[in-house]
């Protein structure tokens, strides 16, 4: 017979648990180790901690355990209820694992170490576990570091939203911009003024204040820019460079789909030649660009047109950036290209919004940094019907939390 003496000191269990039995299955590759406590054994209250608490009765549970080697092993255990004078029939806790859960903690901060690394569903491979059952023990341990956040430092704010799947269900990630934090700490469905509502009613849970937020850097999203007049009156916003580059960007492509109509040979497959950094073009790429440069298309107009935009942002001295940005506006309008045109009439919209860029230099530059971190949550949330794992994964990548059980 084994030594059940040794299974009870490998799993630290104390007075009055035991292991008082091992049965081994080879062809199942399964290993049980039932734990039980000696007739006439007391307890404290779990509600008050009164000692020497009368076990009333018992119910029988079972908890997946670390691996054995590559044998699966299992925990079993009456759980007992006790009498305390004060509170009544209340069952005990046990120590190997939390209350309502089918794992031990030690299985479930082996799943939150690999969560950080690997998608869920490759870890239910892994264990032999539906990614299902996984999923809920991340966002256990995800909440309850979510809920322990002190937010009281947070004055400035990144907003920004990412969709789950293409076109549909969106999120907004907000960030503290703090150069200490750098971290993302509220994630809320949808991407609407309601969403900045929210998160000014998590931060004054979570020791903030609204008022203490006197920076905002953002989209040209209208229902952002409402919320943050609203619910944070005291912020001052920043266009995030990012957003209005992509906007810019976008008014360029306008121009090439209309005149690809007329000039199909020469503009077909050249989309990302107008759009991507020439840093990040081939040579092949970069010279078929030199040759486009040389033909008289509105979109050779539009495109230089943007690489003058571009200087802007390297200008030092606010008063001189505005000036250019007031040239270069003029010159857009006076293209008479209508989406180059329209975008100049929205930088005139957001005209504080866009210099203030010169002031503050707040970027949702850490959003963008995340990104890549988002896109991998958004990979390891996939095959999931809603949006609450993509939502997780992110405050788990882009959070800076360390969730898990605390193990003693």
């Amino acid at each position: 017979m084994p030594d059940v003496g040794l299974f009870s000191a490998a799993l630290g269990l104390e007075e009055p648990w035991e292991v008082v039995d091992v049965q081994f299955d080879p062809a199942r590759r399964r290993l049980d180790l039932r734990i039980d406590f000696p007739k006439g054994a007391r307890f404290p209250c779990p509600e008050c901690g009164a000692a020497g608490c009368k076990v009333h009765d018992t119910e029988r549970h079972t908890w997946r355990h670390m691996n054995f080697w590559q044998h699966e092993t299992y925990l079993s255990a009456r759980v007992p209820r006790v009498i305390c004078a004060e509170h009544g029939v209340k069952q005990v806790q046990v120590p190997w694992a939390r209350e309502r859960s089918d794992f031990t903690l030690l299985f479930e901060a082996f799943v939150m170490a690999l969560v950080k690394e690997m998608p869920v569903r490759a870890i239910g491979g892994l264990v032999s576990e539906h990614d299902t059952k996984l999923w809920r023990i991340v966002h256990h341990y995800v909440d309850l570091a979510v809920e322990a956040q002190d937010l009281s430092g947070t004055e400035q704010l990144g907003i920004d939203d990412t969709s789950f799947r293409r076109g549909q269900d969106y999120v907004t990630v907000f960030a503290d911009l703090e150069p200490c934090e750098r971290r993302a700490v509220f994630v809320s469905d949808g991407r609407d003024q309601q969403t900045v509502e929210q998160f000014a009613g998590f931060l004054s849970a979570h020791g903030g204040d609204a008022k203490q937020i006197g920076e905002v850097c953002q989209d040209m999203s209208q229902a952002y820019a409402a919320g943050v007049r609203e619910h944070l009156p005291n912020a001052r916003v920043t266009f995030d460079r990012y957003h209005v580059k992509q906007k810019l960007s976008e008014a360029i492509d306008t121009v090439r789909k209309a005149e690809a109509k007329q000039h199909t040979e020469l503009l077909k497959g050249t989309k990302y030649l107008w759009l991507k950094r020439t840093d990040n073009l081939t040579i092949k790429q970069l010279d078929w660009l030199d040759d486009l440069l040389g033909q008289p298309l509105d979109t050779v107009r539009a495109y230089e047109q943007a690489l003058r935009f571009d200087d802007f942002y390297e200008l030092r001295d606010p008063a001189t950036a505005e000036e250019y940005l007031r040239r270069w506006v003029t010159e857009a309008k006076a293209s008479e290209l209508e989406p180059l045109v329209k975008f100049a009439e929205m930088i005139e919209a957001h005209w504080d919004g866009v210099l203030r860029w010169h002031r503050t230099r707040a970027s949702n530059g850490l959003l963008e940094g995340l990104n890549s971190l988002i896109q991998a949550a958004k990979r390891r949330a996939r095959g999931y019907r809603s949006a609450r794992n993509y939502k997780t994964m992110i405050y788990l990548v882009a959070g800076k939390l360390n969730p898990g059980p605390q193990l003693t």
